[in-house]
């Protein structure tokens, strides 16, 4: 019996059920959140449709493939593909920019290739560390990072390899 096609379903159930017990007007409140959805969807796709568009002119001008090219000998022997370089560049920048790269990876490669599953689990395992140091920090007025920003990258550089590693030993 596959149990995890009916969890999604209970979840939604039970969240139902507890908002008609608390007596919340449970559809106003749906409509609500799919509106603030709706504007955060139109707030965002200028800046997808942006970073989509220079992953694929990177890709077209042979820039990327340059780019490549030249880590590939350092990265190659380690067991790194280089075909992920440009998503663990851009992964500590812009989560929006690395799923751009991530969406070239599954054209390029396909999402069931070890390169693909590989970039998939490094999406999981890294963090878009100078976006939450820039937000976090700056919501509480600290501008000294200190040993923030060289430690968190040092996290996603762990889980940027680890993510290879892990998928190369469970099933690339």
């Amino acid at each position: 019996m596959n149990i995890g096609v009916y969890v999604i379903p209970a979840v939604l159930l039970l969240i139902i059920l507890a908002a008609l017990i608390k007596r919340l007007p449970v559809f106003e409140i749906f409509l609500q959140g799919a509106r603030q959805g709706i504007g955060s969807v139109f707030k965002i796709i200028p800046s997808i449709l942006a970073l989509v568009c220079a992953v694929s002119m990177l890709r077209s001008s042979g820039l990327l493939d340059a780019l490549i090219g030249l880590v590939s000998p350092v990265l190659q022997p380690l067991g790194f593909p280089p075909e992920l370089f440009p998503l663990a560049l851009l992964r500590p920048v812009s989560g929006s920019g690395a799923l751009a790269v991530l969406d070239d990876i599954f054209k390029t490669f396909g999402a069931d290739s070890f390169i693909g599953r590989a970039a998939s689990v490094m999406m999981g395992s890294t963090e878009t560390t100078f976006y939450a140091v820039a937000v976090y920090y700056g919501s509480v007025g600290i501008s000294k990072t200190r040993h923030t920003v060289p430690c968190a990258l040092a996290a996603d550089f762990t889980g940027m390899v680890m993510a290879v590693l892990s998928t190369r030993l469970l099933g690339g």
